[in-house]
């Protein structure tokens, strides 16, 4: 295949050195990038050009999702997070079929494309219809299939044959080389046993896979688990259970030690942190400058639709910042870079995956065009003026293209992939029919 070289008047690579470049080319060939850098010092290139005129960087990382949720998008407003899950969310999720998902799925889908979000890792059932959605659409996934005991009972616990049948689904769509990779997903330890918890743990590490699992997302929520062994803190169980060895993605993590954190650093845990839906539900405020601080790989994500009530990682950028900021009381505590950061390179490395994330050769072609020709990106004085607005002031409207793996899927604001108003008709008509049905 051909080299198509992409000319930027900025780029931002994302990288350990987070540097800014002027008049950039970037060289994709069979879906990766072969070679990022200012035009001048380029290689010889006689293969199609594309001029941008705008800022090229990594298609952001959603780190944490339950993207069908869309169909359940702005219900139970107001309950605690136990309340919410089970007197509204697991009820209408409890009506849900296969289409159901695909159609939330597809909707999700196209929302994050539209924002610049390139990759989703998501935790949810019906599997096969999220990768099917995805591939639709065109965004990487990173699907857990979820192992969740209170929402349906035996028939989906972590029991052998739930696994068994993870383990088989990641045999016939696990491929780093396409869009699709597969974890485990057992939703938490206050849901399911440590043991079942531990054989999940078991199964992921038997297939040098993900494990993603909800950690201390509520102040009290594990407080029957800790109560009953001895009051130790439930990262420490999780660790004493082997659950945190191997590849493991622990979400929310915003009631941790010191000691707890320091437990995450030496496991090499990935974080992805929720602000806006851990402010939506009351959760609280993850720590996330100290646990970058003990060298913890930090992902912004933004939880399920529903709890949020958008899938905007710009929305995430900011709010991470400015939670940061308030909570220390110094507003250096996390700088623009940071915050970008985390929602490439940092959520690529929580996830275990180093393809993705950042402009470098040799990484997927996942990367998104920034339109700068907007008032909140005036004036720019300096480098650090111009990062600052992308932090800062950077929203879903000034993402103009989107590519991932080398494929265009937005072109000009507008999705190539899958028909935005079929989509949002269907996922209304079947919102509404899991409201109806759950009785809720």
């Amino acid at each position: 295949m051909a080299t198509t070289r992409y000319l930027a008047r900025y780029g931002v690579p994302c990288d350990s050195a987070f540097s800014l470049l002027e008049e950039v080319a970037l060289d994709v060939a069979d879906g990766r990038i072969a070679w990022v850098g200012e035009e001048s010092a380029a290689p010889v290139h006689e293969g199609p050009i594309v001029k941008l005129n705008g800022l090229v960087m990594p298609g952001l990382i959603n780190a944490h999702a339950h993207s069908p949720m869309t169909l359940l998008r702005g219900a139970g407003d107001g309950l605690p997070l136990m309340e919410w899950l089970t007197q509204v969310m697991w009820p209408r999720e409890g009506q849900m079929n296969p289409e159901d998902a695909l159609w939330g799925m597809r909707l999700g889908a196209a929302e994050m494309l539209l924002a610049g979000v390139t990759a989703s890792c998501e935790m949810y059932l019906f599997e096969e219809s999220l990768v099917q959605a995805s591939l639709e659409a065109g965004i990487r996934l990173a699907i857990t299939p979820g192992i969740i005991s209170a929402l349906h009972g035996e028939t989906y616990n972590a029991s052998k044959s739930r696994l068994s049948a993870i383990a088989d689904f990641h045999s016939q769509y696990h491929n780093p080389e396409s869009l699709i990779t597969v974890g485990f997903g057992p939703h938490s330890a206050y849901d399911l046993s440590l043991d079942l918890c531990s054989e999940a743990a078991a199964a992921a590490r038997d297939l040098d896979t993900l494990l993603h699992i909800h950690v201390c997302e509520t102040r009290h929520e594990g407080a029957n688990l800790e109560a009953a062994h001895d009051g130790r803190s439930t990262v420490e169980l999780l660790a004493s259970h082997g659950i945190l060895d191997g590849k493991v993605l622990a979400a929310h993590s915003v009631w941790l030690s010191d000691s707890d954190m320091e437990t995450f650093a030496q496991h090499n845990v990935g974080v992805a942190h929720c602000p806006v839906s851990n402010m939506k539900l009351g959760s609280g405020i993850a720590s996330v400058v100290e646990m970058r601080r003990k060298g913890i790989d930090v992902g912004l994500a933004t939880d399920g639709p529903a709890s949020n009530d958008n899938l905007d990682l710009w929305e995430e950028i900011k709010l991470a910042s400015l939670l940061a900021r308030v909570s220390a009381l110094d507003a250096s505590s996390m700088s623009p870079k940071d915050a970008l950061v985390m929602a490439t390179n940092g959520g690529a490395n929580a996830l275990g995956n180093t393809d993705i994330g950042v402009l470098k050769p040799g990484a997927h072609a996942d990367f998104i065009h920034i339109d700068l020709d907007d008032p909140t990106f005036v004036p720019v004085t300096n480098d650090d003026e111009l990062i600052a607005h992308l932090a800062w002031a950077g929203s879903r409207r000034h993402v103009r293209d989107v590519w991932v793996g080398g494929r265009q899927v937005v072109a000009d604001r507008q999705l190539t992939t899958v028909d935005v108003a079929e989509t949002q008709f269907e996922a209304q008509q079947r919102g509404k029919r899991l409201a109806e049905q759950s009785g809720t």
